[in-house]
């Protein structure tokens, strides 16, 4: 027994290239019998699709074609001269043109929607077992208890160094040499310009 929200086995559709041939061979032989096996393609049809629609069909496909042939075979001769002989004419060829149009216009609606149907299928089939036919939540594909953090809560975050915290470097103070350099020039300097006062 299948639970809800499994979808029912689907048949794949025949191949195209042999939904075309037999589209094509029924309609052949519809068009070379002039009308006489029409209802062969309607049958088709019909066992086809199963609608009460088509197997309707069939029937008045084929009660056209009866009577358009009993009316064929009135004519005494081989040439056709009666009303009635023109009317049997008319019943299977005109028959033949919407009969053709319809089954090919049904069968291709109808393998259209089985080959949908069959890829829907598919795609229920390759879905993983625990979801039933509904949507992952976002967080199911975590291995673990999962408990969402709402958006409003603010994320605690570490505590940043204070200036303070960070260590200066001590003032460069300059070498003694270069001191003792400086106060040697000083001095020079100022012995220069002693001297140059008193040369006055």
């Amino acid at each position: 027994m299948q639970g809800h929200g499994q979808a029912q086995p689907v048949q794949p559709p025949p191949s195209t290239g042999l939904l075309v041939f037999l589209r094509v061979l029924f309609v052949v032989i519809s068009v070379c019998s002039f009308g006489l096996l029409g209802w062969v393609m309607m049958l088709r049809l019909a066992l086809v699709t199963r609608k009460s629609l088509d197997w309707g069909l069939l029937v008045a496909t084929f009660a056209a074609e009866a009577l358009g042939l009993v009316l064929l075979g009135t004519e005494p001769g081989e040439e056709i001269h009666t009303p009635g002989g023109w009317t049997g004419l008319a019943l299977l060829v005109g028959s033949l043109v919407p009969a053709i149009s319809y089954y090919l216009a049904a069968e291709i609606r109808h393998f259209h929607a089985v080959g949908y149907a069959h890829q829907t299928y598919a795609v229920h089939q390759q879905a993983p077992a625990h979801t039933y036919g509904y949507p992952q939540p976002p967080y199911a594909a975590t291995t673990g208890p999962h408990t969402p953090v709402p958006s409003s809560v603010p994320i605690p975050q570490a505590p940043s160094r204070p200036p303070s915290a960070t260590p200066t470097p001590p003032p460069q103070r300059p070498a003694p040499a270069r001191i003792d350099q400086v106060r040697a020039e000083l001095d020079e300097l100022s012995d220069y310009l002693r001297k140059h006062e008193d040369g006055r």
